[in-house]
């Protein structure tokens, strides 16, 4: 593993273990309420997190992805499940070598693991706000997320799953700078 994907393990840990957490504290009242990405219910950005979460522990193992789009309706407990899932998935270093099959298709793991933690720590995110839950990760797991939001920031705004950048102060927290490079405010209430 190069320096670069040293610290991706234990952020995507950090971070899948947040959203466990998270997942876990919705409630059936709150499926249909809004998240802080505009796409998504919280129901919606459930299912969203299954099929990711799925698909990312599939690319650590370099395993197929399957044909077809995955069944809506994704469980909290199915969601914390496939977050810890990826996390372990990743845990090895052997799976940041190579490529791998993830998203829209052949990358670099390396790259994959960074989507894969961008996807626990914005969403993980929105799923917190959305549902009046913290979402708790450490300075160390949210300078490497911040890292990986400014790698695909311009990409990801390209193909319309980030929006113009939200103006946060320079000194805010790294997490506050992650949200606001992502399109999101850090302020945000539903």
């Amino acid at each position: 593993m190069n320096t670069q994907h040293s610290t991706l393990p234990t952020a995507i840990r950090e971070c899948a273990d947040a959203v466990a957490a998270t997942a876990s504290g919705v409630s059936a009242e709150q499926l249909g309420d809004r998240t802080p990405c505009e796409k998504f219910t919280v129901a919606e950005l459930l299912d969203h997190l299954g099929e990711t979460l799925s698909s990312s522990a599939r690319a650590a193992r370099k395993e197929p992805q399957p044909d077809g789009a995955a069944a809506s309706g994704t469980s909290t407990t199915s969601v914390a499940e496939s977050a810890n899932r990826a996390a372990a998935a990743w845990g090895d270093p052997g799976t940041y070598e190579g490529t791998t099959e993830f998203g829209p298709g052949e990358m670099p793991a390396g790259f994959a693991a960074t989507i894969t933690l961008e996807e626990l720590a914005l969403h993980g995110w929105d799923l917190a706000r959305a549902t009046g839950q913290e979402f708790a990760i450490g300075e160390d797991a949210a300078q490497v997320a911040l890292g990986a939001v400014e790698q695909i920031a311009e990409q990801a705004r390209t193909s319309g799953a980030y929006g113009p950048p939200v103006p946060v102060s320079a000194d805010a927290p790294a997490f506050h700078r992650a949200l606001g490079a992502s399109g999101r405010n850090p302020e945000w209430s539903g």
